[in-house]
């Protein structure tokens, strides 16, 4: 006879993908109600899925949200940036020995720089996709005629970044490193899939985080008639605009230019799509949409004036209140209006694939949320005695 437990992990799907987008605005997504720019594939995957509307971030920015993911213990409570600490197991550590192989396709920089030590080497394989932001990739131009050639910036920069090297080594848009990303993941679940009794698969990718840069169509999409030099780094200021230091007009160009990196990294999120479909995997597969904080692009919250990038203000619903989609096998699509967090992926991953931490985590499973059993996991959060249940 077969018991309740063993029943409900049969029931259950066997592997997980998830896909964090790096400074996605919730509030730009189609599948939230936004009409500003295109989102039709992250719209496609939101019909298939159940939507959080009350998903908010833990720690961030960038490190410290993927320690919340990874670790399951908010890193905001006691560092502001730093590595996996050697106390601490990733998820990926507790899988590995579970026997479940783990794969990263990433193109962030942070992953692989001082600061952002010991997240990728507890993965089974990973591969990291090369020149995006700071990444010190290449040590000159491309020398080449066919080399794309690097975008100025309209505002003077006393220092040289490493992206303007490499830069001139994107000659399509398969180049750029985050449709690189997500052709890797596509072409691991091509070749690994089924492979692997049950696998993770993580996709950590760049896009549409600065710099917002892309090639055609995308570069103008939104923008039509800039005849400047495109804005693709955005200012971190509280009210640059208001205080005369950069024109509405050219808040506009950095805006869209947001737009058109959102735009084309759903065009190759949908390409991952179309090899999931085509795989057959969403009927055996928890595929989960992240991020790990949105981006102030002008939005006027302090005394009216206006916000960019990610400066020292408190965070407003801008920044931290962040799209969550999740596709589960056998779900309908819909809505769910927990209070959720981004460690809440971490306690997910743990009971699905049933691995037990090491260290003391914060987060709550889903899967009750998933399969209909419950509404709420941590409602008691605004009651204000949230810390006795940490």
């Amino acid at each position: 006879m077969v018991s309740q437990p063993e029943a409900e992990a049969k029931s259950r799907p066997r592997n997980a993908i998830v896909v964090l987008l790096d400074s996605l605005n919730r509030h730009m997504l189609g599948a939230y109600g936004a009409t500003e720019f295109d989102t039709p594939h992250l719209d496609r995957f939101a019909r298939r899925s159940i939507r959080f509307d009350r998903h908010y971030a833990g720690s961030l920015p960038c490190m410290p949200a993927r320690h919340d993911i990874l670790t399951g213990a908010l890193d905001f409570l006691w560092k502001p940036w730093g590595s996996i600490e050697v106390w601490e197991d990733a998820i990926t550590h507790q899988l590995r020995c579970a026997g479940v192989h783990s794969y990263l396709a990433s193109d962030h920089p942070h992953l692989f720089e001082s600061g952002g030590e010991n997240y990728h080497p507890d993965f089974n394989a990973w591969e990291y996709l090369r020149g995006g932001e700071n990444d010190p990739w290449r040590s000159v131009p491309d020398p080449s005629a066919a080399g794309a050639p690097v975008i100025p910036e309209a505002r003077p920069a006393p220092v040289r970044r490493p992206y303007d090297d490499s830069r001139t080594y994107f000659r399509t848009e398969a180049d750029f490193p985050g449709p690189r990303t997500m052709a890797t993941a596509a072409q691991w679940l091509e070749d690994n899939a089924g492979r692997h009794e049950r696998f993770f698969l993580f996709i950590d990718e760049f896009d549409p985080h600065e710099p917002f840069d892309t090639p055609e169509p995308y570069a103008s999409m939104y923008d039509p008639g800039w005849e400047g030099p495109k804005l693709i780094w955005p200012p971190y200021a509280v009210g640059p605009i208001a205080r005369g230091k950069m024109s509405e007009r050219e808040g506009r160009q950095v805006r869209a230019c947001y737009g058109a990196g959102l735009t084309m990294i759903d065009h190759w999120f949908g390409r991952l799509l179309d090899t999931i479909d085509r795989k057959g995997l969403a009927d055996d597969t928890m595929i989960v949409l992240c991020t790990d904080h949105g981006h102030y692009l002008g939005e006027k919250t302090v005394d009216d004036l206006d916000i960019w990038g990610k400066p020292g203000v408190p965070i407003y619903e801008t920044l931290g209140h962040t799209p969550l989609m999740i596709s589960w096998p056998g779900r309908p699509a819909g809505s769910i209006q927990a209070l959720t967090t981004n460690v809440d992926i971490h306690a997910t991953l743990v009971d699905l694939f049933g691995v037990e931490p090491t260290h003391r985590t914060h987060g709550r499973s889903m899967l009750p949320l998933l399969e209909g059993e419950a509404t709420s996991i941590r409602e008691w959060a605004l009651s204000g005695i949230w810390g006795r249940h940490i």
